[in-house]
């Protein structure tokens, strides 16, 4: 989440730190109030967003829903950028974050209906190149394995490659992939990861020639219609909502991520308008409206066939009546309320997204918003769908209010856990501060430098320039570190090894707090130390 996944806001605040007008719309609803039922009405929805924007300090959303092959409602809200006027409309682009992973399968299902790919086609037969740590899961890794996150790897591996913002290449993110131990035995249990998307994207240049970017936007972005973009680097015009991140009580405007390494999995660019044309395309078994099709029936039945358990269940299964929950090809797979229910989430620095079809209902909510508050579009979506259902309605934004208290409560708690462990463990290291200076090097993220700045160490990333901080003793060769962008929220311990001699040979690194998102995977390094660093 970080970007390709979705997370829980640490932090809010006031809305007037936004310096906007709440719930301002900039495009009127798409359909009569008579069309949607009481809880649903167009009027509701304005007050629910009004609610929700104020509640946990999003800028701007938008929302969607469609029912039997129509929109019956398209509409944004608030400012595209906190502090500026420009207001979020239904053409208002959001970055989808992994809901992007859907449109990755669609363009694999276009070829597996053309006969060029099957779905059980071994990876290492159309990218002879691919390795994985284990020669036997690369032997056997299948194109549905790389969509089920159900390959070994651990949950988030490798998305220190692409968070923070970094200058690894497609080709370099996949070469690397064989240096990362797997965390659990092949097909054994769900971990989700952004990597093997990324690996499944470049199928389509291995197999059309063309790269995934010019097929998702030709194939399937243009027929809908609706100025979506496959990238972040081909955005034209500027209807575009921008990430914001909460820290403290700060609302920060996060610069959107350049890299288009990770396009497969996470960095469509697309609209309320748009995501209502793509979930009207899938409910219609992957026909648009003029009858033609992007997609066979068969394929869609692929796509929403469970492949993965995904367990266990999450702790509001109980509310919304979940009683099981799988993956099939780039969507959750579960029941709400009793109705079957196709979903996903996704999540990019500053922004995250949801979507929920109900193929029984005919039935599909888009939720898009410029702040990364999982709350929000959860509280936004489940008022939804709940009297959509003819379900008795809920008062989400108060539950959902009250779980961001609780993780934020979590998270401070974690906190002060953190420093109490940092002050208890005394602030004296077994060696002089120089003995620890160097480069260090993991064999998938590369060089890390530590070197020496006045009385205290300093670790700078190589290959980004958002991950550098300064580091405090804590006890022997454990040290914290503390990173100067603080919207990562996401210290980490650093325990150096020694050798035999005595000298400082390597060095691993884990999360400091439990909270820590799970993109920084900083429990996958093991660095060795190359060199003294110069001047040393």
């Amino acid at each position: 989440m970080h970007a390709l996944r979705t997370t829980l806001t640490a932090a809010r605040t006031l809305a007037c730190v936004l310096g906007v007008a709440l719930a301002t719309p900039a495009l009127a609803a798409k359909a009569p109030a008579t069309a949607l039922p009481p809880g649903a009405q167009p009027q509701d929805i304005d007050r629910l967003a009004a609610r929700i924007q104020q509640k946990f300090a999003v800028p701007g959303m938008s929302v969607a829903i469609v029912k039997d092959g129509k929109v019956l409602f398209a509409k944004g809200y608030g400012v595209r950028e906190a502090g500026k006027p420009d207001k979020v409309d239904a053409d208002t682009l959001f970055g989808i974050g992994s809901n992007t992973k859907a449109f990755t399968v669609a363009a694999l299902a276009i070829l597996v209906d053309e006969g060029k790919l099957n779905w059980d086609d071994k990876v290492i037969d159309r990218l002879p190149g691919f390795r994985l740590y284990d020669p036997y899961v690369t032997r056997e890794l299948t194109v549905r394995d790389l969509l089920t996150h159900r390959s070994g790897l651990g949950l988030g591996s490798g998305d220190l490659m692409l968070f923070p913002p970094s200058d690894f290449t497609r080709a370099e993110i996949i070469h690397n992939l064989r240096y990362m131990p797997p965390a659990s035995s092949f097909r054994s249990k769900f971990a989700y990861d952004n990597l093997l998307y990324i690996v499944a994207g470049e199928l389509v240049p291995a197999i059309t020639g063309m790269s995934w970017e010019s097929f998702v936007q030709t194939k399937i972005l243009d027929r809908l219609g609706t100025g979506c973009a496959a990238t972040v680097s081909t955005i034209s015009g500027h209807n575009v909502a921008m990430p914001h991140v909460v820290v403290g009580d700060k609302m920060t405007v996060v610069t959107p991520d350049p890299s288009t390494a990770y396009d497969p999995a996470g960095s469509i660019q697309c609209n309320a308008n748009g995501m209502a044309a793509w979930a009207e395309l899938q409910l219609a078994g992957g026909k648009f409206k003029d009858g033609s099709a992007l997609f066979s029936p068969a394929r869609q039945k692929e796509m929403w066939t469970p492949q993965t358990i995904v367990a266990p269940l999450p702790d509001t299964a109980a509310a919304t009546q979940t009683h099981f929950r799988n993956y099939g090809l780039a969507w959750f797979l579960e029941d709400y309320q009793g109705a079957e229910r196709v979903t996903h989430t996704g999540g990019l620095v500053g922004m995250v997204s949801y979507v929920s079809l109900l193929p029984e209902q005919h039935l599909g909510v888009i939720v898009l918003t410029n702040q990364q508050s999982g709350a929000a579009m959860s509280a936004m979506m489940q008022s939804l769908l709940d009297p959509l259902l003819g379900k008795p309605v809920q008062d989400w934004v108060k539950v959902w209010d009250q779980r961001e208290a609780d993780g934020v409560k979590r998270e401070a708690a974690a906190d002060r856990d953190a420093e109490a462990a940092i002050k208890a463990a005394g602030g004296r290291a077994f060696l002089p501060l120089d003995a620890y200076v160097g480069v260090y090097h993991d064999a998938w993220r590369g060089d890390v430098t530590v070197k020496k700045q006045g009385d205290k160490l300093r670790m700078v990333f190589s290959r980004t320039t958002d991950m550098q901080g300064d580091m405090q003793v804590m006890k022997g060769n454990v040290f914290a570190v503390r990173w100067d962008d603080r919207t990562l929220k996401a210290d980490a311990l650093v325990n150096f090894r020694t050798g035999m001699d005595g000298a400082v040979s390597g060095m691993t690194m884990a999360p400091l707090s439990p909270t820590t998102d799970f993109s920084f995977d900083f429990q996958d390094l093991d660095f060795t130390r190359s060199a003294p660093a110069a001047g040393r």
